[in-house]
């Protein structure tokens, strides 16, 4: 049960982006295209989440995928509707400036 709350908060083993990335990841910014605009992690592609189901084919299931948007909320919702469609390798990446420094941008 603790295991279960702790990977709930995501508090469970770090997760090493940088490998993700070097395995030929992507980075998807669900936040709004404004928000995108001022300020984003390079080479990640924006798909708000509230346009993220209509456009699925833009996200190729072949590759790891890891969501991020302003504070982590958002990218856990993201995370959650990828699996749902069958996407097998999705990671939240949290807030985008968190998950910057984490891989090194």
């Amino acid at each position: 049960m603790l295991e279960a709350i702790k990977k709930m908060l995501g508090m469970g083993p770090a997760t090493d982006f940088k490998a993700i990335l070097q395995k030929g990841g992507v980075i998807i910014d669900v936040r709004s295209k404004q928000e995108f605009q001022g300020g984003h992690i390079r080479n990640s592609i924006n798909i708000p989440v509230d346009l993220l189901t209509s456009q699925l084919s833009k996200i190729s299931k072949d590759k790891p995928v890891i969501t991020c948007c302003a504070s982590g909320m958002r990218s856990a919702t993201a995370k959650s509707m990828l699996l749902a469609a069958g996407y097998k390798e999705v990671y939240n990446g949290g807030s985008w400036l968190g998950l910057q420094h984490k891989i090194g941008q």
